[in-house]
This record gives C-alpha cells, structure tokens and sequence, in this order.
C-alpha cells in the first residue's frame, strides 16, 4: 500500500480545523456586529458572548485529542505500518471529529458529543496498539 495515503486523513482533520475557524470568524462578527459584543471582550476568552463559546471550545478540542491522531499517522507513515486497517481506522476517526464538531458547533447534545469523543479516542488507542504489535513484528 502507498505510505502516503495516511496524509489524506490527516489533511481531511485540517480542513476541519479550517472550517470551524470561519464558523468562529463569522460568529465573532456577528456577535460585534449586532451588539451582543465589543470587539474588546476577544482579549480573554471569558468574556467572549455566548454564541462564541462552544465554538472557541471545539476549536481548542481539534488541538487536544487530535495531538494523538497526528503523531500517529507520522509514526505509520515512518514505519512503512500504513494498510487498509489503519487507513480505515484514521478515517473512521477523523469522521467522529466532524461529526463531534458539528454537534459542538449545532445542538451542543453533551451525550452525542462525548459518544463521538469516545468512538474518536477508542480508535486512536486501537492505532497505537497495532502500532505497537507492528514494531515488535507481531502483525
């Protein structure tokens, strides 16, 4: 299998980042513009408006768990340890960042959003182990 075909995930989870930059972008400005908030209150994240938050807080959260998600897909690539079940396994993961997003950035529903934070984490911990199994040669 190609090596490289581990960086489409990856590139997939940076658009991500991407798109809930504009949403937070477009809901500052909104926010300024309808007077809900002056542009001063940006300085510290605890006196941003509402309607800004849980977007600030998911962008934080595409730099947390997704640290993982990274170094592991560097690691597979470096170890010639990318096939189909890994491809599969960063992908499945990087669709439970889009749909956790969504939820973070829509409804806020804390039950689907920590299922999807689960099913994200459980998958990268999957990784790490065939990584591991991969290094000693067991797989």
């Amino acid at each position: 299998m190609n090596q490289t075909t581990i960086f489409w995930p990856m590139l997939a989870h940076v658009l991500l980042i991407y798109i809930v930059y504009a949403v937070l972008g477009r809901r500052r400005y909104v926010a300024v513009k309808s007077g809900e908030a002056k542009v001063g209150q940006y300085k510290a994240r605890s006196s941003e408006p509402a309607s800004c938050v849980s977007v600030a807080s998911n962008l934080s959260n595409q730099f947390e768990l997704p640290v993982l998600f990274y170094a592991l897909c560097l690691t597979l690539h470096l170890t010639n340890g990318v096939n189909y079940l890994t491809l599969a396994l960063m992908w499945i993961f990087v669709v439970s960042r889009y749909f956790h997003a969504w939820v973070h950035l829509t409804s806020n529903n804390l039950l689907l959003r920590s299922r999807s934070f689960f099913l994200g984490a459980v998958i990268i911990l999957l990784g790490w182990i065939w990584l591991a199994l991969h290094l000693l040669g067991a797989v």
